[in-house]
């Protein structure tokens, strides 16, 4: 009866390992974490984290947009994923904005926010993450898409959050720099760049709602999401799985749904699990073959 009540007991340890064991023998690819952008609801990314690393597919690679980019930062420096979720659930919402009625181009500056990612990276460049990392934003000027993988973590960070109208632009070595969801809501070519076998992209981006849009700022903002809809996408079929967490209830500014966009991100990464696996398989196949 002793044996039978221990053996009980530790089946949800065993089935939480056959669940986590990798499905296919062989080398390991590269995996490439690209964690898309969308505000408050970036908390969810902390979720696909904690799924992945639980269950022994931890990213080697992490390239980020927007609030990915903050994340992917705080991941790549060596936070574990309870770790960054103990971050998250600490931060003080004062901690990181910094309203201006005098600037140029936006009511935030942005300097706190690089201050704070500067100060939990423990001031290391890009170069010096445990992981590699690239944030991406846009060049103001030209339109460019612009990966950071090489300098002042906090700076690169800041310039991919740095949303039209909300935060001022951020200038570095001359040149001004505005959020990456602009030209890569989601960033799968920039892990790719970073050396990811395969991709696993998360899409936390707001979707176009139907019915009519009214007034300017009411137009504006569904063109603005269309735009960056229809964008996104297009990267997003290079990328081997994507995971696409339930936070579409979650505003912008909503930091007080943290937990909400945490548990959605796991739910999310635990649903799509049998996909990673299969992508992986698919890769092994495909070197063996070679």
């Amino acid at each position: 009866m002793q044996r039978r009540s221990l053996l009980l007991a530790a089946l949800p340890t065993l089935l939480t390992a056959c669940v986590s064991a990798p499905t296919a023998p062989g080398p390991m690819p590269r995996i490439g974490l690209a964690l898309g952008g969308g505000a408050a609801k970036g908390f969810a990314h902390v979720g696909v984290i904690k799924v992945l690393e639980a269950s022994g597919l931890t990213p080697a690679v992490v390239a980020g947009t927007s609030a990915g980019s903050v994340v992917g930062a705080l991941y790549a420096s060596g936070l574990s994923g309870f770790a960054l979720q103990e971050q998250s659930f600490a931060l003080d919402e004062g901690r990181i904005r910094d309203l201006t009625l005098f600037g140029v181009g936006g009511l935030v500056k942005g300097e706190k926010l690089q201050e704070y990612v500067n100060e939990l990276v423990k001031k290391r460049t890009l170069e010096q993450m445990a992981k590699p990392f690239a944030a991406v934003a846009t060049d103001l000027d030209s339109g460019a898409r612009v990966i950071f993988n090489r300098g002042n973590t906090g700076q690169a960070v800041r310039a991919s959050c740095s949303i039209p109208g909300v935060f001022q632009p951020a200038v570095i070595a001359g040149k001004r720099y505005v959020d990456g969801g602009l030209v890569s809501p989601v960033p799968v070519d920039a892990a790719r760049q970073l050396g990811a076998d395969i991709v696993i992209a998360v899409d936390i981006s707001s979707k176009a709602k139907d019915g009519k849009a009214e007034g300017i700022l009411s137009n504006l903002n569904q063109t603005i999401t269309i735009m960056g809809q229809k964008l996104g996408e297009q990267e997003m079929t290079r990328a081997d799985v994507i995971i696409r967490p339930r936070v579409g209830q979650i505003g912008a500014a909503d930091l007080d749904q943290k937990h909400v966009a945490v548990l959605e991100g796991e739910k999310a990464a635990q649903e799509a699990l049998p996909a990673i696996r299969a992508a992986i398989e698919r890769w092994q196949q495909a070197q063996a073959k070679r």
